[in-house]
């Protein structure tokens, strides 16, 4: 398999406070890789580095073989490979649905308004949204956004998917058809990073699963691996407390 993105001892410190430690993973195309570990662990700091809404404090980010964090690298180009569905959909409120899934690609991948919008129907039809192309979010359940939110990031046509813990925002009865869509992303093949609290979704889905805690990777391994016979203690602590 292909990597597709390689951290290597990446740190991150907000002033004195070092959030990240010494970083190493990676993922290779058409992997879905589940963060796990307790809230504060990183994770999603983690992925706010790795799509560079964070500049990392040390370390690197390797790019299709591309060291991002190197001098003259094209960083808003690399930003363009990689799509982030966030906690709080991060929607603009002003706009439509379907502008919603268009605007992105106009100003940022420069397509016209046409084939944006064929794009943007195309993805918004394949979360199952596309009945709602004129409503505002306002008008849309949380659920709804976050598959708006999914269609949006998918309409970018990026070679990696990154949630940050897409379901946590959600009411209980909307997280199934998020982590649906999640799912049949995971069968047509695309790479994907997501921090999550859903441990079945995990089990399931996952080909491997991370554990942090205390800003380090502390295990990897497979589902069967980290779920049924975790190595370290707080793992397994871990797991006890949410399974």
């Amino acid at each position: 398999m292909k990597k597709v993105l390689e951290i290597n001892h990446l740190n991150k410190k907000f002033g004195q406070n070092t959030v990240l430690k010494d970083i190493d993973f990676s993922v290779e195309a058409g992997e879905v890789v589940c963060i796990i570990g307790p809230s504060g662990s990183g994770k999603s700091t983690l992925l706010r580095c790795i799509n560079l809404l964070e500049e990392p404090t040390g370390g690197e980010i390797i790019f299709q073989g591309g060291k991002i964090l190197d001098k003259g690298h094209n960083k808003k180009k690399y930003c363009t490979k990689l799509g982030m569905v966030f906690q709080q959909f991060n929607l603009f409120e002003n706009h439509s649905v379907l502008d919603n899934c268009i605007l992105g690609q106009v100003t940022v991948l420069k397509r016209n308004k046409e084939e944006a919008k064929a794009i943007a129907l195309q993805y918004l039809k394949k979360v199952g949204m596309d009945a709602y192309i004129h409503a505002r979010p306002r008008q849309i359940s949380g659920g709804q956004k976050q598959r708006v939110a999914i269609a949006r990031a998918l309409s970018m046509e990026p070679e990696v998917l990154l949630f940050d813990e897409p379901t946590s925002a959600l009411d209980p009865e909307m997280v199934g058809d998020v982590l649906s869509i999640m799912k049949e992303l995971a069968k047509d093949g695309m790479t994907m990073l997501i921090v999550t609290h859903e441990m079945e979704f995990a089990r399931d889905v996952a080909d491997r699963v991370v554990f942090m805690d205390g800003g380090v990777i502390l295990e990897e391994g497979t589902p069967e691996e980290i779920f049924n016979v975790p190595k370290e203690e707080r793992t397994k602590d871990f797991l006890k407390r949410v399974l």
